[in-house]
């Protein structure tokens, strides 16, 4: 398994993918780009409860940051539009 460092770098490197596509999105308007904020708020709000539950439940930073690295893989299919 890799390191948390590492771990963390790619999370950072990958997160960046995201923020393009989002940011296009956006850029389009329309109802997607409304959609695609709404659904962006709600993501990091329940992502943030959940990383704070894994915490309090004994969980790793390195959990935290794998499961963050999980949700950012999913989100960069779902707007290169595999998913």
């Amino acid at each position: 398994m890799l390191n948390s460092f590492c771990a963390a770098f790619l999370l950072a490197f990958e997160a960046q993918k995201v923020i393009e596509l989002r940011l296009v999105r956006i850029a389009w308007g329309g109802a997607e780009a409304q959609a695609e904020m709404v659904s962006m708020v709600g993501e990091k709000v329940v992502a943030s409860m959940e990383a704070a539950n894994t915490l309090m439940a004994g969980g790793s930073p390195g959990e935290v940051v794998a499961r963050y690295r999980e949700l950012v893989a999913d989100n960069t299919q779902r707007l290169l539009g595999r998913a």
